[in-house]
């Protein structure tokens, strides 16, 4: 059977029609997620393509892509760019197998070589990322209220150390009318606290907190007490849990993939770092200090005097804003005139001259 001379040749194929004949193919094997997630960045390299009169697969050369690469490495971190160049290496490989590119191309996409330091560079849970877990949690019926998302509630809205959030019993969870938690000093049933009794401190929390942390107990503690008789509000199957189990779950509760593709190229079905033994791996999660320090920062962020966070968080002024508070400068310019405005603005009456009817005699 002779070709038709009016079919087009695969080289031919437009970048978006390449797009989407890529993403259909990979339906079948990938969740909806990934599908969303590989969307949108190859959406941004066919606007690239298109801004410089690249309409064709064909067009693609080796020259093309490290440009791209140049650009996109200059404007997103590198683990976002891991994850950028990685699916477009994947769609290329695909054109290859179509013959739609020259043989190759696809070993022409730079994939930056991360070391464990640059994939956890930031020493917090950023914002962004903490309020989209959260959201998710919130809104998703089938994590509602789990053990996970009664933590990260408790240790995004408390900012409580690692320590205070394994110590908390279910009497110090306190949910009738306004909720709060009683951190508490208990150091001959094995809890005490960083700084002992200093360290004790009620916590006032939002009503939707409370609202997760009772779904948690109806539905998804386990029913247990640990080796003192005490029941610990975060339990595990056998009873309080170890530090390092705690920060496990931690490593877990913020994994990005629960809430969209993951940024590193892997599947979560097939990820070994979703496993409770490797969720450390994943270069994305967050321990419980990490946790920590970025809600501290969201405190400040949002306008919260650093002594009214100290006092929640159990820390001093100064250990805050030194160890803790890590805004970027454009954070901390926006925090400055945002207390400018709330508390020193008012003082300024106290400054006019027109009113100052001291009597020089």
């Amino acid at each position: 059977m002779s070709r038709d001379r009016d079919r087009p040749e695969p080289s031919e194929m437009g970048i978006r029609d390449a797009i989407d004949r890529y993403l259909r193919r990979r339906r079948p094997d990938a969740t909806e997620k990934s599908i969303k997630g590989w969307h949108y960045r190859l959406k941004l390299f066919a606007e690239w393509c298109e801004s410089v009169d690249i309409f064709e697969v064909g067009q693609l050369q080796a020259y093309d892509l490290d440009e791209y690469y140049e650009l996109r490495s200059a404007e997103i971190k590198p683990v976002t760019l891991e994850g950028e160049m990685w699916t477009l290496q994947m769609f290329l490989e695909d054109l290859e197998d179509l013959g739609a590119v020259e043989e190759g191309v696809s070993d022409a996409v730079r994939i930056p070589d991360l070391d464990p330091s640059e994939r956890s560079s930031d020493s917090k849970l950023a914002t962004d990322d903490a309020l989209a877990l959260l959201t998710h949690y919130r809104h998703s019926d089938d994590v509602y209220g789990t053990r996970g998302h009664a933590y990260l509630e408790l240790a995004w809205l408390t900012g409580a150390r690692q320590s205070g959030l394994r110590a908390l019993d279910i009497r110090d969870v306190h949910l009738d009318d306004q909720p709060w938690v009683d951190f508490r000093h208990r150091p001959d049933t094995g809890t005490g606290l960083k700084n002992k009794l200093a360290g004790e401190r009620p916590v006032a929390l939002p009503e939707e907190v409370g609202d997760v942390l009772r779904t948690y107990l109806q539905r998804y503690r386990h029913d247990v007490h640990d080796d003192h008789g005490r029941q610990p509000f975060l339990a595990s199957r056998t009873g309080r849990p170890r530090e390092n189990t705690l920060r496990n779950w931690s490593y877990i509760a913020t994994q990005p993939c629960t809430y969209m593709p993951c940024p590193h190229g892997k599947e979560r079905e097939s990820c070994e770092w979703t496993d409770y033994h490797h969720s450390s791996k994943c270069p994305s999660s967050r321990p419980p200090h990490h946790v920590r320090t970025g809600a501290i920062t969201w405190m400040l962020n949002r306008g919260w005097p650093p002594e009214d966070v100290a006092e929640r968080v159990n820390a001093t002024v100064d250990t805050i804003e030194t160890h803790y508070d890590k805004a970027d400068l454009d954070e901390r310019r926006r925090r400055l005139r945002q207390r400018m405005e709330q508390r020193r603005r008012p003082l300024l009456d106290e400054l006019d001259l027109t009113e100052d009817t001291t009597d020089d005699d």
